[in-house]
Parts: C-alpha cells; sequence; structure tokens
C-alpha cells in the first residue's frame, strides 16, 4: 500500500467525494482544522459538510466512513448525534468506543484498500489506556469480512468503485488484500 502526497492528494478525494454524492446528498468533503466535525446544513451554509483534521487523507476517509454509516435521520444532526468522550477514556469508556468504530473502520479500511492507501487501526485515545487493541482489530476484520461477502451499502459501494477507478485498484473487495497483522 502507498501512503504519499504525490498519490493521494486531498483535491482529489474532496473532487471524488463531491462527484460522488453532492448532487444527490448536498454534501461536501471539506479540509478542517484540528478536530473534524460533520455539520448539517443551516441558513449559512446550505450544503452538509464533512471536515476532515488536519489536511489528512487518512482523516478524509475515515471521516467519510462515519458519514456512509449514518441513516439519514442521523446526517440531520451535528456529527451525526453521537458521543464522543475525549481522548483520556478509560479502559471500560475505550471498550464503548470501540463498538460504535466498527463498522466505519471497517469502510475506512476497505475505502483506504481501494485508493491504495494504507489503513491503520485508531484507537483514538492517546492519552488514556486503549489496553488491549487485538479484540478491536479482529472485530473490524470481521466486518469487512462481513461487507465482503454480503456486499456495502450503496453509498460506500458508489464511493468505493469510483476510489478503485480513479487509482486504478480491483474493482472488487479482495480479502487476500486485508492483512491484519498490518493494521
Amino acid at each position: 500500500m502507498q501512503q504519499n502526497n504525490a498519490t493521494h492528494r486531498l483535491e482529489d478525494i474532496i473532487q471524488i467525494f463531491e462527484q460522488c454524492f453532492f448532487a444527490e446528498y448536498n454534501t461536501k468533503l471539506v479540509k478542517g482544522g484540528e478536530d473534524p466535525v460533520y455539520l448539517p446544513a443551516n441558513d449559512e451554509v446550505p450544503y452538509h459538510t464533512i471536515h476532515f483534521a488536519r489536511g489528512f487523507y487518512s482523516s478524509a476517509l475515515h471521516e467519510i466512513a462515519h458519514w456512509l454509516v449514518a441513516g439519514k435521520e442521523r446526517r440531520k444532526l451535528e456529527d451525526f448525534g453521537y458521543w464522543y468522550e475525549p481522548d483520556g477514556r478509560s479502559t471500560e469508556r475505550q471498550r464503548d468506543f470501540e463498538k460504535v468504530e466498527v463498522k466505519p473502520q471497517a469502510l475506512e479500511w476497505i475505502l483506504a484498500t481501494a485508493a491504495n492507501f494504507r489503513y491503520f487501526a485508531s484507537a483514538d485515545n492517546l492519552n488514556g489506556n486503549p489496553g488491549d487493541a487485538e479484540p478491536f482489530k479482529q472485530a473490524v476484520y470481521a466486518q469487512v469480512k462481513v461487507y465482503a461477502e454480503k456486499g456495502l451499502p450503496k453509498r460506500a459501494e458508489t464511493l468505493r468503485q469510483a476510489l478503485a477507478k480513479f487509482y486504478g485498484t480491483e474493482d472488487k473487495i479482495d480479502l487476500a488484500k486485508f492483512d491484519i497483522s498490518r493494521i
């Protein structure tokens, strides 16, 4: 898997996302600041925005994955109405966090693979005790297998195909490309 600015430009992922979703979902992907956030349309901004953190391609994929998981009603709410406890979570709260991260991170891994970009599982708890990350990684991998067997939701498949076409990768989910020891 590659991971460099020459082959993974932010302008590309922003344009690919917009081509796939703006007309139907009135949603744009935006390079954000320190913290990512999803903001529904309002009186000042007439379209929904997914702000990814610090100009990182990986953050764009991660935030897109959350958008892909969120249903129509959740997409009307700031940050999809999810709770977020900042960095420094206890082991128990970390397990709660991981439960809601399995599907988005499985989608992120699939999208990263389609974009020929390396995926890393994210505990997002640098100042806390994330505990043993292996069960979380196994859960993400198990969800990837479910998506490979049963298919992706419509929006996720649309984006996966667009990324595969743009980056010249395979036009299917090939489980051989998903090595759990590398995440």
